[in-house]
């Protein structure tokens, strides 16, 4: 499997928790419906290809299958919740993170 993390936009995280039959989710059309059961069931060169076309989906895939808090993280996604402080006040920048997060201050204090 790649190493790099494409960000989950809100409807694929949706998407997915539905798919798998978690709170958060809505249902996608019948052409994702049966990618995301693709998905679910590659083997992990054949997940590889998928992700060339479809990184967002294969990242959240993964995100459910193999993290043990991967459903949280997708219900906080979805929600348009920051994964890191869990708060919805926004806005997100394109890492799914709030402004805050996003960029941190530094430890000394001084930017």
């Amino acid at each position: 499997m790649s190493t790099n993390s494409p960000t989950i936009p809100p409807d694929v995280a949706a998407h997915v928790l539905f798919h798998y039959g978690q709170e958060g989710g809505y249902q996608a059309g019948s052409f994702t419906t049966d990618l995301l059961s693709a998905m679910g069931k590659a083997d992990p060169s054949n997940l590889d290809r998928l992700a060339l076309g479809f990184p967002a989906y294969v990242a959240a895939i993964t995100a459910i299958q193999y993290d043990p808090d991967g459903v949280a993280y997708l219900q906080d996604i979805a929600a348009g919740r920051c994964p890191r402080c869990k708060k919805d006040d926004g806005p997100n920048t394109p890492s799914g993170h709030c402004e805050a997060c996003a960029q941190p201050m530094p430890l000394d204090g001084a930017r």
